[in-house]
């Protein structure tokens, strides 16, 4: 039997679309700095270690510290996980059991909903994920049918440059965790007034054309005049970030991979249209099963 799961940052909207319409979820949250929840947890990774313990005990920053929550868990504060007989560190692919434990029963109604952090590091070039994933989709063990959905903020299509390096990176995590993947620019709402609906269009489809006519080209935001060329607004309205921008649109364009859907968080027919792509992505439907029309059920009884 298959599951059906979503790594994701957006989960409070989809959590409530799905309660909606009356479909079953389980959410699992893997961000160990997240303390604010809309809907609780059915598993928390704080319950193993937390960001705050970790930056603590390890003197850590918090990048530091939650890269350290992915591969490794300290035994003084997981005792009841740690499985391999180190005196101070332990991996967390070898605490796999608690992931394991309260997924195994779900049934395939369940959509697994997996609320992720959100440092790039994780999904473009640290190995952690590629093997938890591994772990999740593996034939005879959970076997989840899985996919990611990749955020980017609209807001990032105001700045060009910005905009290609957020897709290079969304690429990057395709390349890397290798699993079906839905790429979205959320947070419409924010540059609605900015950005009118046609000019949005280009940003569906990455094309290097989009800095052939760069509003901002040669103009940093916020920038104060200077003569100095090794100034960071000189660097970046010079010939070489020119070059390099279109090196990296054009690298886009090569593999052609990336493609984004629009999220209004605000509004339930764009988090519907979000969902739809994910169902199709996992073939959530496929695997369901049939049910009988309420009319004749009423009759049999």
């Amino acid at each position: 039997m298959s599951k059906f799961g979503v790594l994701t940052t957006f989960c409070s909207a989809l959590i409530q679309h799905l309660q909606n319409n009356r479909r079953s979820c389980f959410y699992i949250n893997l961000d160990p700095a997240a303390d604010d929840f809309a809907h609780e947890p059915d598993l928390d990774i704080k319950d193993l270690i937390s960001l705050e313990d970790v930056m603590e005990e390890m003197g850590l920053g918090p990048n530091g510290g939650l890269i350290y929550c992915f591969e490794y868990y300290p035994q003084i504060l997981c005792p009841r996980y740690c499985i391999v007989n180190h005196p101070t560190l332990r991996f967390l692919l070898q605490n796999l059991d608690f992931l394991t434990e309260a997924i195994d029963p779900l049934s395939e109604e369940y959509l697994i909903i997996i609320d992720m952090p959100g440092q790039i590091e994780l999904y473009t070039h640290i190995p952690v994920l590629p093997t938890l994933i591994k772990h999740l989709t593996r034939t005879g063990a959970l076997n989840i049918n899985l996919c990611a959905a990749y955020l980017l903020e609209s807001t990032f299509v105001i700045d060009r440059a910005k905009y290609f390096a957020g897709t290079l990176s969304a690429m990057s995590a395709m390349i890397m965790l290798e699993i079906p993947h839905v790429n979205v620019l959320s947070k419409m709402d924010l540059v609605k007034d900015m950005v009118g609906r046609r000019e949005l269009k280009r940003f569906i489809d990455p094309d290097s054309s989009l800095l052939d006519d760069d509003p901002a080209d040669g103009v940093v935001r916020g920038a104060v005049e200077t003569d100095d060329p090794n100034a960071p607004q000189s660097l970046m309205k010079g010939a070489s970030f020119k070059r390099l921008n279109r090196a990296v649109a054009q690298l886009i364009d090569d593999f052609s991979m990336v493609s984004f859907l629009q999220l209004d968080v605000q509004d339930e027919d764009s988090v519907g249209a979000i969902l739809s792509y994910v169902d199709d992505a996992i073939q959530f439907h496929e695997a369901q099963e049939p049910h009988e029309p309420r009319e004749e059920m009423d009759m049999d009884e």
